[in-house]
């Protein structure tokens, strides 16, 4: 599975599968940060619920596989080529930055009927103490 995103000339290399880090039960960043990862415990993109693709914003001062996505506008197109062959298309309903102590876990994760499709990276202003973002990038997707 890949993913692609022309309107920031976005062609991921095959997504890693993600899990759960083991103490904190959170998700597994992917181990390349020119790779993007696809949680593996969510749904396939296509599949009734939220599909949630994961990559690094930076790496070592230079960009890393999402660096660009904060620049997403809603009504741009993103597309999942999956394993089978098959290609999922995607329209940007919302791009929102997000304060990681405020993260919208509801809105992102929350089970649903329907398709849809969340792009993660880090954003906003850097601490160079913790060494981390303070913020989340999160791109909102529906089917074409």
């Amino acid at each position: 599975m890949r993913a692609r995103v022309p309107a920031i000339d976005l062609v991921t290399p095959p997504l890693e599968q993600l899990g759960r880090m083991a103490k904190d039960k959170s998700i597994a960043l992917p181990v390349d940060p020119l790779r993007a990862g696809w949680f593996k415990d969510a749904p396939r993109p296509g599949q009734p619920g939220p599909a949630v693709i994961i990559g690094h914003v930076d790496m070592s001062h230079a960009p890393a596989v999402f660096f660009r996505l904060r620049e997403m506008q809603p009504g741009q197109a993103v597309y999942v080529d999956r394993a089978d062959g098959s290609t999922e298309k995607f329209t940007t309903t919302a791009v929102r930055r997000v304060a990681k102590s405020d993260f919208p876990t509801q809105d992102v994760y929350a089970p649903d009927l329907r398709s849809s499709l969340r792009l993660i990276t880090c954003g906003g202003q850097f601490d160079y103490e913790a060494h981390n973002y303070l913020d989340n990038v999160i791109v909102f997707a529906s089917p074409a």
